[in-house]
């Protein structure tokens, strides 16, 4: 069977010239060739750019959305820096508002304090008068007594008479007073 395909390839080789190729498979070609680009036009180029233009917006959107995004986190980093350099001076001035409200409050209180100093000291004072009063009130009755007893005993004689005892021993009194303050005068 070789032989015989070996043969007609070889009869037909001499009719046909392997470099031009026949006119009706040239037409043919042509034909397939001008529909399939044709389809190929009409459909999938379309699709394709559309695909490209999609992507290409995409990505051109995509940077302007960045852009956009960073500018707008630039705004707010600058808002924010903003508010924070006003936040740190209302902080400065509450701050300096609170130590003066503090000097002022302790200076209140020292004066306060030096108020009631005075105060007690006064009233220290007071009751150490109204105490001498009474200790002197005291020791005059005492010293009256004694001095009326010891004076019945010298003289013999009962000086009971209250008023009369305490004028002797208010004139005794107010003679050893009357010396005792001449001689703090004359060692001053």
């Amino acid at each position: 069977m070789s032989a015989s395909v070996a043969l007609l390839l070889a009869e037909e080789g001499e009719k046909m010239n392997p470099l031009l190729p026949a006119w009706p498979e040239v037409i043919i070609g042509l034909l397939c060739f001008f529909i399939v680009f044709g389809i190929l036009g009409k459909k999938l180029l379309p699709s394709i750019e559309k695909v490209l233009a999609d992507r290409r917006d995409a990505i051109e959107g995509g940077m302007e959305r960045a852009d956009a995004a960073q500018a707008e986190a630039q705004a707010l980093l600058e808002q924010y820096r903003a508010e924070l350099s006003e936040a740190r001076h209302e902080a400065a001035r509450i701050n300096e508002q609170a130590r003066e409200q503090g000097a002022a409050l302790i200076a209140e209180m020292r004066e306060e304090g030096q108020r009631q100093r005075e105060a007690i000291v006064a009233a220290g004072h007071a009751q150490i008068e109204a105490d001498k009063k009474q200790a002197t009130a005291v020791l005059r009755q005492d010293v009256g007594s004694l001095a009326s007893q010891l004076a019945s005993r010298i003289v013999g004689e009962s000086l009971e008479d209250s008023a009369r005892q305490s004028g002797v021993i208010d004139r005794f009194l107010d003679d050893l007073e009357a010396k005792a303050s001449a001689a703090q005068g004359a060692s001053k």
